[in-house]
């Protein structure tokens, strides 16, 4: 009797929570539930009420890169807020969302720390050969071959960064660390940023050694990368990329660096995730990375509080943390 009215107060205690629909691609087997059922009744589409919960429901949250387009916001026709669990947006469709009056929020600086540190290792990791030249002691190479091939200093390189946000300025302050000249190319000159900057990215290019690419994925920078500016870049030139796979060419990419026409390349993002070009996968000047730049069990939790703490603020009517602002 007593585990009967146990749970019949817990399913009203859930009951009172304020409602979230949980929107997660079936195929993204990352789960955010528990950050979020302590604080929140969560409706998935399965749910047994769901059609009629979904016609009160306010609030979504997006589980990672899950797509969310027009289809799904009109089985929700209250929705006011999608609240992201990522930094980019380019899976959801923001526009559609301001059009109808709906706020949209990402996971702010969560991740920026974790990703400028990525993108400094695969940059070192390239220029250096340390994967490359860990491949060639594990094989049993060092006393048949001998010497193994130089890499390139760090220090002293120009980088261009393309997309100087939250994340593009902390590459920036770790690499002038290293002694490095940094240069960047954004949607428009940041008033207090004493870089140098570039309106062209065919120009930040051509007067790189390394590009950085870490701007948002829109229909203006898809394919943003190249062969114009792979060309520009040269054939010693450098691309790391911590943004979205589609920001490059990869067929552009995959012919250049086969043909030795540009240095290296480290990429962390491609346009057909898990599928990687198959001709990247045998050159020694390539680093690869499985989608990790954002992944440490510190920046999730900062996604957590990111998350949480947005969805708070709606349901108290209080200033959003992260809100991604009609263009």
């Amino acid at each position: 009797m007593a585990n009967i009215q146990e749970t019949q107060n817990s399913t009203t205690k859930n009951e009172s929570l304020p409602l979230v629909y949980n929107h997660r691609s079936p195929s993204f087997n990352f789960s955010i539930n528990e950050w979020l059922e302590t604080k929140f009744q969560l409706l998935d589409p399965d749910h047994p009420e769901f059609s009629t919960l979904s016609q009160t429901v306010r609030a979504l949250v997006v589980v990672g890169p899950s797509p969310l387009t027009g289809e799904t916001l009109d089985k929700l026709p209250g929705l006011e807020i999608v609240v992201g669990s990522s930094a980019g947006v380019n899976h959801i469709d923001v526009a559609e969302c301001h059009r109808r009056g709906i706020k949209v929020t990402n996971a702010g600086d969560a991740f920026s720390e974790d990703v400028a540190d990525y993108a400094v290792g695969l940059l070192i990791d390239v220029l250096r050969r340390v994967s490359a030249a860990d491949r060639f002691v594990r094989a049993g190479l060092w006393p048949a071959n001998g010497e193994y091939p130089l890499g390139s200093k760090v220090g002293g390189k120009r980088v261009g960064i393309i997309g100087l946000g939250s994340i593009g300025s902390m590459i920036a302050k770790r690499l002038e660390a290293f002694g490095c000249i940094i240069t960047y190319n954004s949607r428009k000159k940041k008033a207090h940023v004493s870089y140098p900057y570039y309106a062209s990215v065919n120009d930040l290019a051509a007067n790189s050694d390394v590009l950085v690419v870490c701007c948002a994925l829109t229909k203006e920078t898809h394919h943003l990368i190249n062969k114009d500016v792979l060309t520009a870049l040269g054939k010693t030139g450098v691309v790391i990329n911590v943004g979205r796979g589609a920001l490059i060419d990869e067929k552009d990419l995959a012919k250049f660096l086969v043909q030795g026409e540009i240095g290296g390349a480290g990429l962390d993002v491609f346009e057909d995730e898990p599928r990687v070009p198959e001709e990247l996968c045998g050159l020694d000047n390539v680093v690869l990375s499985p989608h990790r730049a954002v992944a440490t069990p510190e920046s999730m939790v900062a996604a957590k509080h990111v998350v949480t703490r947005n969805l708070s603020a709606f349901f108290a009517n209080k200033p959003l943390l992260s809100q991604i602002m009609p263009e």
